[in-house]
């Protein structure tokens, strides 16, 4: 006697779970690499230092340029040093930590400047950003 099926069975949705997982993992590659950019698009080489700054929680940064003439970036945005003071003045409303991350080339008397012009404007943190020497 022969037995016949009263259901057909359609196997064919199981070639897209393995799909899923790919895409899955794509997703979670992309936004985990995401995280470790800091900031795209100024190219700063900053000085070595055997004590490095620990991870800051959301932190601004405002990038000097080196160079015969240093520009300065806040916000990806090229400003005077006169025009600093108003951003900072903003800045200080969201209470971030600020992150000076000056050229190697880059005059001390500027770093200083900017320095400076933050901590008039009540910035509670501000940092100089350096890469770690081996």
């Amino acid at each position: 006697m022969k037995l016949s099926r009263t259901k057909e069975y359609h196997f064919g949705w199981l070639g897209v779970i393995p799909m899923l997982d790919v895409v899955f993992l794509l997703i979670f590659f992309l936004l985990l690499s995401s995280n470790f950019i800091l900031q795209p698009g100024i190219s700063v080489s900053v000085p070595l230092s055997r004590f490095t700054l620990g991870p800051q929680i959301n932190p601004q940064i405002i990038s000097i340029t080196g160079g015969a003439v240093p520009a300065i970036y806040f916000r990806d945005q090229k400003i005077a040093l006169e025009q600093l003071g108003p951003h900072l003045d903003a800045a200080k409303k969201e209470g971030r930590p600020i992150i000076i991350k000056a050229d190697r080339l880059t005059p001390y008397t500027l770093v200083v400047e900017v320095t400076n012009l933050a901590l008039e404007h009540g910035i509670a943190s501000v940092a100089l950003a350096t890469t770690p020497s081996k």
